[in-house]
């Protein structure tokens, strides 16, 4: 599994329709930012060639309770197949009893251009190198053509840190893959807690979620840059995998496909998986102190392997039971 799996099950509920906000901000300058109008993402229907589970998925699904306190834990993916069959008996009724919703980002906090307004303060700069210097020199060919593809101009390029920049070209891979915002599991989840009146909130805010990368250092975001520039045909095989293994609720293989990447870079693991399941089995347990039912759902990779949100809980003394 690449880099860009790794944001599909962590960053990326609120990313890639609101590039072009942040491009309209860098262009026309700081004064329209609140005002920026956001454009909606492309809409590219699944392509025929997704490889699907057949009948119904079954992601999994955790429980963490005590004597007055319910909490159920989903593992999401932020894009998926608008045909991909995955609200089964089980999490239909975990959500049907939930009073509340949290998500990794609230719905109230995309909008706005609250986004777009944390683009501009945290991913431009003034006297970065330009772009292609940025890239591996077998890369640059590729990364012109996905400028091109993006819509946004190469100029505006120049002026994002390299982080930023990965992040713009993520709506790319997203195209490539037959892919549209609106299908994720955030999506339906949102939907389904507005129809019913119930209150969404999350756990962190966009500019927490953009400010773990403009932390990185420079040699781990041009890596992810570069991660950015992979073969289509690559891509698709590697996404495929990932949407199975989601689907068939197989722990061991969301975690091998994270293993596989350790190796690319240790702090990008470290800011973007540890310290925030950390943080959130801090806030789970204390959340416990609060009666009633909650559903937490955050991407499928915190929920898995050794340094996962459950695994936390456990050295804290509380317990999780997989329903799912």
């Amino acid at each position: 599994m690449n880099w860009k799996h790794l944001l599909s099950v962590t960053l990326l509920a609120a990313w890639p329709g609101n590039a072009m906000v942040m491009a309209d901000n860098v262009m026309n300058g700081p004064a329209i930012k609140a005002a920026a109008p956001v454009r909606p993402a492309p809409t590219v229907r699944a392509s025929t060639n997704v490889a699907l589970p057949r009948g119904q998925a079954m992601p999994a699904l955790w429980l963490l309770a005590d004597k007055d306190t319910k909490i159920w834990l989903f593992g999401t993916v932020h894009v998926l197949p608008e045909n991909l069959r995955w609200q089964g008996r089980v999490l239909v009724k975990a959500m049907d009893e939930s009073q509340e919703l949290v998500l990794e980002l609230s719905p109230d906090a995309m909008k706005g251009g609250a986004l777009g307004a944390s683009m501009l303060e945290l991913g431009v700069s003034n006297g970065l190198p330009p772009i292609r210097g940025r890239v591996p020199a077998d890369k640059q060919e590729a990364l012109g053509r996905m400028i091109g593809q993006s819509g946004v101009p190469e100029q505006v390029f120049d002026r994002l840190e390299s982080w930023a920049a990965g992040l713009t070209l993520v709506g790319v891979q997203f195209r490539q893959l037959g892919l549209s915002q609106g299908h994720g599991v955030e999506d339906v989840l949102t939907a389904r807690f507005e129809r019913a009146r119930k209150p969404i909130s999350g756990l962190e805010t966009p500019a927490q979620q953009l400010g773990y990368f403009d932390g990185l250092g420079e040699d781990s975001q041009r890596m992810f840059l570069a991660s950015m520039l992979e073969d289509p045909a690559a891509l698709r095989g590697d996404f495929d995998k990932m949407i199975a293994a989601w689907a068939r609720g197989d722990e061991q293989a969301i975690v091998a496909s994270f293993d596989e990447e350790a190796g690319l870079s240790e702090e990008l693991r470290d800011v973007l998986m540890r310290k925030r399941n950390a943080r959130w089995a801090d806030w789970l347990a204390k959340r416990l102190d609060k009666p009633g039912t909650v559903m937490v759902a955050v991407g499928a990779g915190h929920l898995a392997g050794p340094d996962s949100v459950q695994t936390l809980l456990n050295t804290r003394g509380l317990t999780t039971k997989r329903v799912q």
